[in-house]
């Protein structure tokens, strides 16, 4: 049963992937999500052989069948990361189903499914316009805060790591407004901290503050070695400490890692257990 739900789960984040890269490429230019797919280049609808997930790409040469132009390793990459994240969240979600917490295990992993299809949105979308949309941002924020809720038993309400765990979205957007209004937006975008608040009520306070940590410490690696790709490659000049990096994908990034292994880089659960 557990390798039929793996497969189960994959295949759907495959699915669900090729809905997402529609939904990057469409979002905010005056086009639903529905009516038929076409080539970007030539405008000639695809048929169903051409919109197989993964397959058609490289059944097709990574070309349009039509007018032959390259088509963007952003739908495969797409849609095997979302099957990644899919299983991923199986896996993390499997014991609820081994101690027979069914009703419990279809809630909680289908508001992940949710949250992290968003997240891989977000991710794309911010490379590309350097722009994290309300709409999807706040979208994010609610389904974070509905799922934080469903985890905390009714008993544990009025403890304090529980109550910073509530509040956790709120108290991580603080920071980026802040730097956002000092710096008039030159250093931070306000989406960032719009985002933060989803990452605070996914992973609650403890982790969700080790995961921003971690964003920024990934960002200034990156940050550092493109500019030092660009002073020994001209062709990359135009990388300079003035350059708009999107912070986002590293926000995602770190979220990803303390889904995945949540972490206490400030010791506060330590602290906790002394009061």
């Amino acid at each position: 049963m557990e390798l039929l739900g793996a497969i189960f789960f994959a295949l759907l984040g495959v699915i669900i992937g090729s809905f997402l890269n529609v939904v990057i490429l469409r979002f905010n230019t005056g086009k639903g999500s529905g009516g038929r797919s076409m080539c970007l280049s030539c405008t000639k609808q695809l048929t169903w052989t051409e919109l197989l997930p993964v397959v058609s790409f490289f059944a097709l040469g990574r070309r349009c069948r039509e007018c032959k132009s390259k088509l963007s390793w952003q739908y495969p990459l797409v849609e095997l990361t979302t099957a990644a994240l899919f299983l991923v969240i199986f896996y993390i979600q499997l014991p609820l189903l081994y101690a027979g917490s069914i009703l419990f295990f279809c809630v909680t992993t289908g508001l992940l499914l949710v949250i992290w299809s968003m997240f891989v949105v977000v991710f794309v979308y911010d490379l590309y316009h350097k722009i994290i949309p309300n709409q999807l941002a706040y979208s994010l924020a609610v389904f974070a805060f509905v799922y934080r809720m469903i985890l905390i038993p009714y008993e544990t309400w009025m403890t304090t790591p529980v109550l910073l765990d509530i509040c956790a979205g709120f108290i991580f957007f603080i920071p980026f407004w802040f730097l956002w209004r000092i710096s008039r937006g030159a250093w931070i975008g306000l989406g960032d901290g719009k985002l933060a608040l989803s990452i605070g009520w996914l992973l609650g306070f403890v982790t969700g503050a080790s995961a921003i940590i971690l964003a920024f410490w990934i960002g200034a690696l990156v940050g550092v070695g493109l500019l030092l790709i660009s002073k020994l490659n001209k062709s990359f000049a135009n990388i300079t400490m003035k350059a708009e990096i999107p912070f986002a994908p590293f926000l995602i990034i770190g979220t990803l890692l303390g889904f995945i292994a949540p972490m206490d880089f400030f010791g506060f659960d330590l602290l906790f257990s002394l009061f």
